[in-house]
């Protein structure tokens, strides 16, 4: 068992960060690596290089998107730390899913062959951290949106399997107490969904 945690906030005292942290000692004794994305320098932009290695179906990737495929594979969970922006991930992660989860790397597509997922080994968790309740969210119906969006758009497009999303909410508002029992949930279903399927491989 190896976990990748991938945060996506500037700001290196941010409640994502702070999440990140709680959670990487909640996965402990599990073999854990932190990506910050921002503090690395991420270059998020999909420049002409991604577009015809993504046409080469397999073609020569960019260098740093190389290292991340190496990062992927060593892994066997995943967890997305990121705030909400708009009912969806900030721009510098959803750039790196745009040129990480490439064809012929997180899946390979062609119109003889169609659709063909390849990360059937990984295990895909969601942690988000919204700004608003619960109830605004389904009222309106962000959550199902953002959940639409990447467990079908994205994790069950390249195969990976769904495991497990935890909201933090309420993350801007003045009680502390409020927000630090929301991260305190959070991390706890995360982290006990990795350990169960540690346990699991015993």
């Amino acid at each position: 068992m190896h976990t990748l945690l991938v945060a996506a906030n500037p700001d290196p005292s941010s409640l994502t960060h702070h999440v990140r942290q709680k959670l990487e000692a909640a996965l402990h004794p599990v073999s854990v690596e932190a990506a910050d994305l921002a503090r690395e320098r991420f270059d998020p932009a999909f420049t002409l290089a991604d577009r015809r290695a993504y046409q080469g179906s397999g073609g020569t990737y960019p260098a740093d998107i190389v290292r991340e495929h190496r990062r992927l594979e060593r892994a066997t969970d995943l967890v997305l730390i990121f705030p909400v922006y708009w009912w969806s991930m900030p721009a510098l992660l959803k750039g790196w899913i745009d040129r990480v989860f490439v064809n012929g790397w997180a899946f390979e597509h062609s119109p003889a062959s169609g659709l063909r997922p390849k990360l059937q080994a990984l295990t895909t968790h969601l942690l988000p951290i919204a700004g608003g309740d619960s109830g605004a969210y389904e009222r309106h119906g962000y959550e199902e949106a953002l959940r639409t969006q990447i467990e079908h758009g994205i994790v069950d497009y390249c195969g990976s399997r769904r495991g497990a999303t935890a909201f933090v909410y309420e993350s801007e508002q003045p009680s502390s107490e409020a927000t630090a029992r929301s991260v305190d949930r959070a991390v706890r279903v995360i982290s006990e969904a990795i350990h169960a399927r540690s346990r699991a491989l015993l």
